[in-house]
């Protein structure tokens, strides 16, 4: 991943489509930008960074040169504050540690001043980069002859023991001499040179420098990857269902435990040489209105820049230049074409939900699929594993008997040390075995949910023979009889999801959300219909009650309240309405 891009983009305003562009390919950290031309009345907005800018007017009152830097707000950053002629910017980030970054842009036809360049590094906090356009010639970084310039920056250079990361690509395309120059730069202190790669990219993006990104190195280790998942779409069920054969034999075990493992990785095995997996990475966001056609266009346009690189004559040139107008054609009619259409199917049968949805992605906000860093004791924890153990802790400290009083725990400690006094006898309707149409009936109400550890979906369940459903159901009933609850069945995969509206470096701020054995929660499916049936059959549940039962939602009770309230209005009484809040229920 690109951690951080530099652009000579000449003109924010008119390449913001590209600098978005960017930011889908690499998810940058930060992007330096040189020549915005943004004059200080200008609004510049980029979504999910943040925007650290320094705009100049010439006498005219047009905008010249001037910097800007763009920061993810995934990552912690603090702006640096330069009292500097240069045009210059600088932000501190967290990557695996507080690192400066400071775009930097020297107009070729302005003096540079030694002590501009050394007051500049004074003010920048340790360890920094400075990348940007330097506009100077150097063999040292590529170029073919040397300049004032450019023995100025190496002079700047040596003194201040900086390292160049670049590596000799070039960086500038002239398009009158059609020849390709080193002109833009990335320097760094030491301590930061051998976690960092220098590389450029291909497309010039309709300016005349090319983006150049430095790739963080040695992080793989800290690098989150996306569990794999079973591609339904493409499964062959036919032989899934041949292979997934439960014999009676496997369940017959005289350890459940075995048993239940045995079940499970006999399904599991059907299941991987019938099931194709999705990769480790995570999937790139969609443009909802890219199609073939920008596709196609795309391609044409970067084959004639290829082209044109290798062989730069007026022919090639012309060719490029055709094509990367077809190609921004293309990409601005589709997508003002799939606003349009879906602005026009907006009626009363689409949902809020859809529609904003829509809009997202049609905006290119989409949510954020991992968790950049924590807080903890005021320190930034960044490493995946430490987040983890934060994340552990926190949701520990929320169930820790240390939250509840003295006078409370005292109680709690003397009814748990009575035992319960429970008789019931086998002939009850709700103690017998459980039966296949009970089995089959959970199976078709059920909604398809993430798998526990086990990766055993109820989609694999809903396409196994009757005769392997049998089995299971005979694995369930030795459970039910012989009470042992499967030890797998315990573990369970716990997702943070943060709280809406709340700081998300707060380890606090997220509901833990438990993804357990769905064989598990397919038998306790069944369980539960027996026990819900007897319960409002015998009417031991008050009728008062709402939530989580069938037919008694919370709106029902919202709109009884509602109702009382209006008649007590209209009688002239008074209505008294109590309310009680769990703290810690999360």
């Amino acid at each position: 991943m690109a951690c951080v891009v530099s652009w000579n983009c000449r003109g924010f305003r008119s390449k913001v489509c590209h600098i978005k562009d960017l930011i889908y390919e690499v998810h940058p950290v930060c992007i330096a930008l040189q020549e915005t031309y943004l004059k200080p009345a200008d609004v510049a907005k980029i979504k999910r960074y943040s925007l650290v800018r320094k705009d100049n007017e010439n006498e005219s009152g047009r905008a010249s040169g001037v910097v800007a830097l763009l920061v993810s707000h995934d990552t912690p950053s603090s702006v640096v504050t330069l009292h500097t002629n240069l045009q210059a910017v600088a932000v501190r980030v967290m990557l695996s540690n507080l690192v400066t970054v400071c775009t930097l842009y020297l107009p070729p036809s302005t003096s540079v001043n030694d002590r501009d360049l050394d007051r500049l590094v004074d003010e920048l906090p340790t360890p920094f980069i400075i990348i940007g356009d330097f506009n100077g010639h150097s063999p040292v970084w590529g170029s073919k002859n040397t300049n004032t310039r450019g023995r100025q920056i190496e002079e700047f250079v040596n003194t201040h023991s900086l390292c160049l990361l670049n590596n000799g690509e070039d960086t500038y395309f002239h398009q009158r001499s059609r020849t390709f120059h080193s002109l833009d730069l990335a320097l760094c202190t030491p301590s930061l040179a051998p976690y960092f790669n220098f590389r450029v990219g291909v497309d010039l993006r309709d300016s005349d420098h090319f983006p150049i990104f430095l790739d963080r190195v040695n992080v793989g280790s800290n690098d989150a990857q996306r569990p794999t998942r079973y591609l339904f779409h493409r499964a062959d069920w036919t032989n899934f269902t041949l292979r997934a054969l439960i014999t009676r034999n496997m369940v017959e075990g005289e350890n459940l435990n075995e048993v239940v493992n045995l079940v499970t990785k006999t399904i599991i095995s059907a299941a991987d040489a019938s099931i194709p997996k999705s990769g480790l990475s995570f999937p790139k966001n969609r443009k909802p209105w890219w199609n073939k056609h920008c596709t196609d266009t795309n391609r044409d346009q970067r084959r004639a820049w290829n082209i044109f690189r290798r062989h730069p004559n007026s022919a090639n040139q012309i060719a490029f230049q055709r094509a990367k107008s077809i190609a921004r054609w293309a990409r601005r009619k589709s997508e003002r074409g799939h606003w349009i259409k879906f602005v026009s199917s907006i009626n009363s049968s689409v949902t809020g939900k859809d529609m904003w949805e829509n809009v997202r992605r049609a905006c290119g906000i989409y949510p954020e699929k991992r968790i950049s860093c924590l807080r903890k004791n005021g320190q930034e924890v960044r490493n995946i594993s430490e987040m983890v153990d934060v994340l552990a802790e926190a949701f520990a400290s929320i169930f820790s008997a240390s939250n509840y009083t003295e006078p409370f725990l005292t109680h709690k400690n003397r009814m748990e040390r009575i035992k319960l006094r429970f008789q019931t006898t086998k002939h009850l309707s709700y103690n017998s075995d459980l039966t296949i149409f009970e089995l089959q009936t959970a199976l078709s109400v059920i909604k398809h949910t993430s798998p526990g550890p086990d990766e055993v979906t109820y989609s694999m369940l809903q396409h196994l023979s009757e005769h392997s459903l049998l089995n299971i159901l005979y694995m369930f009933n030795r459970i039910w009889k012989e009470h042992v609850f499967p030890d797998c069945w315990k573990h369970a995969f716990i997702i943070p999801i943060p709280k809406p509206g709340k700081d998300p470096q707060d380890p606090l701020n997220y509901r833990p959300i438990a993804l357990t054995s769905c064989m598990c929660k397919l038998f306790e499916r069944i369980v539960n219909v027996r026990l819900v049936h007897i319960l409002e059959k015998n009417e031991y549940i008050s009728p008062f009650q709402s939530g989580f039962r069938k037919s008694r939602s919370t709106i029902d009770d919202l709109i009884s309240l509602e109702t009382d309230i209006r008649v007590a209005f209209f009688k002239t009484k008074s209505s008294s309405v109590y309310f009680l809040r769990y703290l810690q229920s999360i």
